[in-house]
């Protein structure tokens, strides 16, 4: 019993969480994706192409917190949904310097 009732927290916490994001980004959009044993990754995605992520325990919660939050999930993040994402500076000059040597993950 007193998993379920953590899951419901969960769920509510989450989506909750999942609408705060949408209501500052004008709607949002969503996709799960499992990430092993720490439990699946949602990731939102703004009508304003702002983007980020929650984690949650599982799957099920995750499907029914963005459920809850009233989100339209995606099977996949490919397509007209991964097409709506902005990026800036920031992430291109951290995707540039994991593929080919420029800015570290780690600062010395």
């Amino acid at each position: 019993m007193a998993d379920t009732k953590q899951a419901e927290r969960k769920v509510a916490k989450l989506a909750k969480e999942i609408g705060a994001f949408a209501k500052r980004h004008g709607g949002a959009e969503g996709q799960l994706a499992y990430i092993g044993q720490m439990g699946t990754r949602i990731v939102l995605v703004g009508d304003d192409g702002e983007w980020g992520d929650l984690v949650a325990p599982s799957h099920a919660v995750a499907q029914s917190a963005a459920e809850k939050a009233g989100i339209t999930l995606h099977e996949s993040f490919d397509g007209d949904f991964a097409a709506k994402v902005r990026t800036g500076p920031y992430e291109w000059s951290r995707m540039a310097g994991i593929q080919i040597g420029g800015p570290s993950n780690n600062r010395p």
